[in-house]
């Protein structure tokens, strides 16, 4: 049943995949997006790390998506100046970032070995659950956590700073 339930996600990952870059319309590839990343958290339900499959949903599916929508209704790309501009230059700009790319990622991919299997770690039991996640945050990496929390919460002072200067 999970060998089933896997090649299902994958396949509605790898369509929505090849949906994300065959759109012609932003907001459809970004729609795709979305249905890419709510399969990688059945995925990631199906290997047990219920706390990644959450954050999946939660943070990239849900909120950071809700950004890229709103960004891209905010810019509308759909208008003909924009399309007109955007075409000039992708034509010229694209075989040699391609070419380039394929240059750089070649040596690694012809080093690839399979025979890293062995070398992965052993994980222990319940690795990636709530719980797990939780006791390791908040005992091993506390002071990481909260110095990220502090400058988070000095880039929002900072931005409301900004924001009310200008208006």
């Amino acid at each position: 049943m999970e060998t089933a339930l896997f090649y299902l996600f994958a396949a509605i990952a790898l369509g929505a995949a090849i949906s994300v870059v065959a759109q012609r319309r932003v907001f459809y590839s970004a729609l795709s997006l979305i249905v890419c990343l709510c399969a990688l958290a059945g995925t990631y339900m199906l290997l047990q790390a219920q706390f990644i499959a959450a954050v999946q949903v939660i943070v990239y599916a849900g909120a950071i998506m809700v950004v890229f929508l709103f960004v891209i209704m905010l810019l509308d790309p759909f208008s003909a100046a924009v399309l007109r501009d955007k075409k000039k230059y992708l034509g010229y700009v694209a075989v040699p970032l391609g070419a380039a790319a394929i240059a750089c990622l070649y040596p690694m991919l012809r080093s690839y070995n399979m025979a890293l299997a062995p070398r992965t770690p052993i994980l222990t039991d319940g690795f990636g659950n709530v719980r797990h996640v939780g006791e390791t945050l908040f005992t091993e990496y506390l002071l990481p956590f909260e110095v990220t929390s502090i400058l988070i919460l000095v880039a929002i002072i900072g931005t409301v700073i900004l924001a009310k200067r200008q208006s």
